[in-house]
């Protein structure tokens, strides 16, 4: 049997089973709430391999698995109660695709359906059966008919099949449910904040929406579907428009469900603002180092120009652009040496890619990819950090590297410009920590690398400025003293 948990942490696509900033922050989070208990709720792909990166803590109680769009069979059941469910879903489905913002309301008659039900539900009633063939096909007359059937249909498919999985999946007991983003981990909390009338809350580092918008635009498998047919008129909408408009509509039912809307910087709460977010209920608690573990970092001159990038190695992190721009330093520079540190197995097919383009590019001597790694076997001598990522939230690697007093290289995404350049109202003004440049631009991050590895004296300015920005802003001791106090205002009430 299931224990009770004082937090039920609901994660899409990282922790356990994902390294990364987000993934390194929850295990960070669970272990400094030691007080706590925590049960684990991880909603992952389909087809994901299910192999723990992380030692879990002890106070963690139990963890839940949900696949999505991986429903049971469930049972049958006649005729009439199939119309009856069918009936009852039939407008809340048509709102969550749809293009008007979902209601809370319209959620929960989802969630009162299916607790109403006797029957099993699974795949064989909620997809399979006739009348939820006829509920697809009236949803694609209606907005998607000049668009290919097939295409259509195994979005639609896709999509409900991943809400059912959130809904169907058994609801771990716990004082508070805390998501660490919206998209299905909000739906998981605003079920459960349905169901239970506990306190909900979310904390985003990225925005869900933006990093899923990306995604989608940049997908291979969503070409252009609409019909072929001579006319300069656009489709109503395209399955493009499918997937984003479902995705907004998840992040505005989270946010009409949390009692406490989390994010790391003001740049963010914008964006949750334009995602239908209450002002009353937002907050910003910034990211934060152990400020001692990074002042025992000593570090040391190799004497070769060295840079590294930290991350995973994916297409939202652009890793061809600071590839591109290792060959163009290479120029000034032959003997550069360009880390790529994290994980390569997350996208196969792009991190051969990368690997291509090194060859290609003649960068064998000079780019070495390290897999995972420990961070802090680099940062002793790294001259510059460098980050080229079409998406960040306040990316916990700019934070670790300037605690060292590594200069920094990033993409204006995120919180990035403030760890550079600081806030607006920073006092007191401590300078810029390195360069901020612009998405997709090898010149332009190439320049900025080659400024700081051939000043000495603005390596230094920089240096000073990051480590100084760190440690007066961005200590670790203050974010978990924060969810510490947000913590106790629910639990056991």
């Amino acid at each position: 049997m299931r224990k009770h948990a004082d937090v039920c942490l609901i994660l899409e696509g990282t922790y356990p089973f994902v390294t990364g900033g987000v993934s390194n922050w929850s295990h960070e989070l669970i272990q400094e709430q030691s007080h706590l208990t925590f049960h684990l709720c991880a909603i992952v792909p389909f087809d994901a391999e299910l192999e723990l990166k992380y030692q879990l803590p002890h106070n963690v109680v139990s963890l839940t698995t949900i696949r999505l769009a991986d429903l049971p069979e469930g049972g049958t059941c006649p005729p009439m109660v199939a119309h009856r469910i069918h009936q009852a879903l039939r407008e809340p489905l048509a709102s969550i695709t749809g293009e008007e913002p979902l209601e809370l309301s319209e959620l929960k008659r989802i969630v009162d359906t299916f607790k109403a039900t006797n029957v099993k539900l699974g795949q064989h009633v909620l997809l399979d059966r006739e009348e939820a063939w006829e509920q697809l096909i009236e949803l694609y007359e209606n907005a998607f008919d000049d668009h290919s059937f097939l295409d259509y249909f195994w979005s639609y498919r896709a999509i409900a099949g991943g809400i059912y999985s959130v809904l169907l999946a058994d609801l771990p007991s716990a004082d508070i449910y805390h998501a660490l983003s919206t998209g299905y981990a909000g739906l998981m909390a605003a079920r459960a904040k349905i169901e239970t009338g506990k306190p909900a809350m979310v904390t985003e580092h990225g925005i869900y929406t933006n990093e899923r918008r990306i995604e989608v635009v940049s997908a291979d498998w969503l070409e252009a579907t609409a019909s072929k047919a001579l006319t300069v008129d656009k489709p109503r909408r395209d399955l493009r428009d499918l997937w984003i408009d479902s995705i907004n509509n998840f992040s505005h039912v989270c946010y009409q469900a949390c009692d406490n809307i989390i994010t790391l910087f003001k740049g963010n709460q914008v964006h949750q603002l334009e995602d239908g977010a209450d002002p009353i209920k937002m907050s910003i608690i910034p990211n934060g180092v152990d400020l001692k573990r990074f002042a025992t970092i000593t570090r040391r001159q190799t004497g070769i120009p060295t840079i590294a990038f930290i991350g995973r190695v994916v297409p939202i992190k652009d890793v061809k652009t600071y590839i591109r721009a290792v060959g163009l330093l290479k120029q000034y520079a032959p003997e550069i040496k360009a880390y790529i540190i994290g994980p390569t197995d997350e996208d196969a097919t792009y991190y051969e890619e990368c690997k291509s383009m090194v060859q290609m590019l003649g960068l064998r001597d000079n780019v070495l990819f390290t897999g995972r790694a420990n961070v802090d076997d680099y940062l002793n001598h790294i001259d510059v950090l460098v980050l080229t990522s079409l998406s960040e939230a306040q990316p916990l690697v700019m934070l670790e590297a300037g605690a060292c007093g590594v200069p920094l290289v990033a993409t204006d995404v995120g919180a990035c410009r403030e760890l550079i350049e600081g806030t607006e109202d920073e006092a007191p003004r401590l300078g810029q920590a390195g360069f901020v440049t612009p998405l997709a631009n090898p010149a332009a991050t190439a320049e900025a690398i080659y400024t700081l590895l051939s000043d000495r004296d603005l390596h230094q300015r920089c240096s000073e400025a990051a480590r100084a920005r760190i440690k007066l802003f961005y200590d670790q001791t203050a974010q978990h003293a924060l969810y510490r106090n947000l913590y106790a205002t629910y639990v056991g009430k």
